[in-house]
């Protein structure tokens, strides 16, 4: 395992601001350590003998400790820290607050702590922290009021009050966990490291965490898509909302990128996204316990024709589908239930079923090859006893070895049956929707376990140092936008544009007409106006002998529209013939955390209304921009819907992943849109630009 290891399994760790005080801190970490840990324990305070009956040390310098818990004043904190670097402590947890959460000033004194910690190659929790936990050693270095069950789960979170919250209802559930850390502000280790250092970890099964923010959006991503290759982590990811992440940023000053950043960036991680706490813990749990299942299908085992429909809709909305029983399976099945049950899935054995016609229908059922999951579902009746048939999905699901979920519904009498599902691993749930939805989870990381990742998308054609003159225009101008007047930025990295040019005449707008084969297309060229065609600022198909006049109204149109509009001149382009192409969209926004967002849909004027996208982290490599193409609702007409002919999706493919590699080489790009870019069978044709440029970047 990796560095973090003193931090979770000390030999001797100082606590540094302990007390005896009553409602301190510092008393209540003293507390949990002296409880159950199996090392040493020192305080450090200059102002007691000892505490709690251990002796105490003056500084933090004295107590010789592998890990320092710092429970002093802000004011005298980053001090505190220094001294335990000097001394060669490695591992610290900040359990004080007072730092970027609290304003500039504490924000100030954050950056000095990571300072300090960057000197002494320190491996520093928090500031702002709850504190850290592992059940190995028994070791609770939090002031939090419960110590963790032990188990095969390792949780971060960045708010304490949830780990507190957590470790009181997992306690009471018999959920375990093998270690625990607050992340605090994240002034040094952040999720990435500790996703990392669990990955490695054999006692870790399953990562779960509660996020506000992720600080290095593509480096996490880069180090859990090497951890969920064997380890799933499941995470609760806040301020999906404005409001949301409003408060997220007020309560650990995280910034808040956008949601759909997160989205992408945790699903292209591999990540297990939990929209609630409940679900978040739904998921580890089964993910904790059962195998992957070798096929996506299910099968329901019920004595309730009501809850079996609604874990059959369940069904309908996850990635699962039904079993299809094979039909020595239905001769099974006709054998053992009574006329009236129903032997097709989901299976009824009917209401006055007992326990032996559960287990002959179980024993069908997961004998079936074609069935990779099942769910046990039941209302309680007069004739079923509730305990007797959890030791039979028990040994069922151990003799097949293919995942179980349970649906006992009911309350009290389900209690002591549930214990005995629980000590098996399989979990229980009230709601068959639940149920459906933890082996949805199990389904989704066995596609993740099967990912293939390849590097990013590289072509050694571009030209940087023509794309770097373009950018520089902006910076000219003094103005961070740019339109079609940076084609050229396409050009240099191979994306196809049509033929034109920007006149500022009506004598140059012929001129450059008389120099394109056919009618052309016109367009105002302004930062100011970004929706040229709701003003009538785009004219297509103009002759020739029109251009001079169409040069004229278009610059018309756009003074009276807009006066003071910044206006560079009108564009001239090559005709594209959209009628025999798919107008589509390529674009990116960098994202403060994940940097450069990819996006790729259906384009045109309606992109903003139809909202047919899909979205990447960039860089990305030449399989994800190919699957970018099949991932929107309009991909049909792409590969040829009603008779049309095929588009170059390749060619589609190929633009994304060039236009990937472009936002990646100058990360002054906040903001791109190709829209269209046409698809048709010959290819792809780059129609408009508008783009956002950082100047400071450049």
């Amino acid at each position: 395992m990796g560095a973090l290891t003193e931090l979770f399994a000390p030999e001797r760790v100082a606590v540094v601001g302990a007390t005896e005080s009553e409602g301190s801190v510092g008393r209540a970490v003293m507390a949990n350590l002296t409880a159950e840990f199996t090392g040493e324990v020192v305080p450090v305070n200059p102002n007691y003998d000892e505490v709690m009956g251990l002796p105490c040390v003056a500084s933090v310098a004295e107590a010789d400790a592998d890990l320092a818990v710092v429970v002093v004043p802000p004011a005298v904190a980053v001090d505190v820290v220094r001294e335990a670097g000097e001394a060669g402590v490695r591992s610290v947890v900040v359990i004080t607050a007072g730092f970027s959460e609290t304003g500039s000033e504490g924000a100030a004194r954050e950056r000095e702590l990571a300072a300090v910690a960057e000197e002494y190659d320190l491996d520093l929790v928090g500031p702002n922290s709850l504190g850290v936990l592992s059940t190995r050693g028994g070791l609770n270095a939090t002031f939090g009021p419960d110590n963790a069950t032990p188990g095969n789960i390792s949780f971060m979170s960045q708010s304490g009050a949830f780990i507190t919250a957590v470790l009181d209802w997992a306690n009471d559930q018999g959920v375990g966990f093998n270690d625990v850390v607050s992340l605090g502000n994240k002034a040094v280790l952040d999720e990435s490291d500790f996703i990392e250092y669990w990955g490695d970890d054999p006692e870790t099964d399953v990562v779960i965490g509660y996020l506000e923010g992720i600080e290095e959006g593509r480096a996490f991503v880069d180090a859990a898509r090497e951890v969920t290759r064997d380890t799933p982590v499941v995470l609760v990811k806040s301020g999906r909302t404005d409001a949301g992440a409003q408060a997220a940023s007020s309560h650990t000053g995280t910034i808040a990128g956008s949601d759909q950043a997160y989205e992408t960036g945790l699903e292209q991680a591999g990540v297990v996204r939990a929209e609630s706490v409940e679900g978040l813990f739904d998921a580890a749990g089964i993910l904790a316990s059962q195998p992957v299942p070798e096929r996506e299908t299910v099968a329901v085992v019920t004595n309730a024709g009501g809850p079996g429909v609604m874990a059959t809709d369940a069904v309908g909305d996850s990635r699962l589908s039904m079993a299809s029983f094979a039909d020595g399976t239905l001769d099974d099945l006709t054998e053992r239930l009574p006329e009236e049950g129903n032997v097709y899935n989901p299976v009824d054995v009917v209401g006055d079923a007992g326990v032996d016609r559960f287990e002959a229908a179980l024993d069908a059922v997961l004998a079936d090859e074609g069935v990779g999951s099942a769910v046990v579902l039941t209302a309680p009746t007069a004739v079923l006893d509730y305990g007797e048939l959890a030791g039979v999905v028990v040994d069922r699901h151990e003799r097949f070895g293919k995942p179980v979920a349970a649906c006992f519904m009911g309350g009290e009498r389900v209690r002591p049956a549930e214990d005995v599902l629980r000590e098996a691993g399989i979990p229980n749930y009230f709601d068959p929707a639940r149920a459906v939805a933890s082996l949805d989870a199990l389904v989704g990381y066995g596609r993740v376990r099967e990912r293939e990742y390849g590097e990013p998308a590289t072509y050694d054609d571009v030209d940087r140092d023509a794309a770097r003159e373009v950018l520089a225009r902006a910076v000219e101008r003094g103005d961070g936008r740019l339109g079609v007047e940076a084609m050229g930025l396409l050009d240099a990295y191979g994306i196809p544009t049509p033929t034109g040019e920007i006149v500022d005449s009506s004598a140059d707008a012929e001129a450059a007409a008389a120099r394109i084969d056919g009618p052309v297309a016109m367009k105002i060229v302004s930062p100011d106006i970004l929706h040229k065609s709701d003003i009538g600022g785009v004219k297509v198909g103009v002759a020739e002998a029109d251009v001079a006049d169409a040069y004229e109204d278009l610059v018309t149109r756009a003074r009276n529209y807009q006066p003071d509009a910044t206006l560079l001149g009108v564009q001239v382009q090559e005709m594209v013939d959209l009628d025999a192409g798919v107008e589509t969209i390529i674009g990116v926004n960098r994202d403060p955390q994940f940097g450069p967002l990819l996006l790729f849909g259906l384009g045109g004027i309606f992109v903003e209304v139809l909202e047919d996208t899909t979205f990447r982290v960039a860089p990305v490599s030449e399989g994800e921009a190919r699957a970018m193409t099949a991932e929107i609702d309009a991909a049909p007409l792409l590969r040829g819907a009603r008779g049309r002919e095929p588009t170059d999706v390749d060619a589609v493919a190929e633009a994304l992943g060039r236009l990937s590699q472009l936002v990646t080489d100058f990360p002054a790009i906040l903001e791109l849109d190709v829209n269209p870019l046409v698809a048709t069978p010959d290819g792809v044709r780059a129609v408009d630009v508008r783009l956002t440029v950082d100047p400071e970047e450049l």
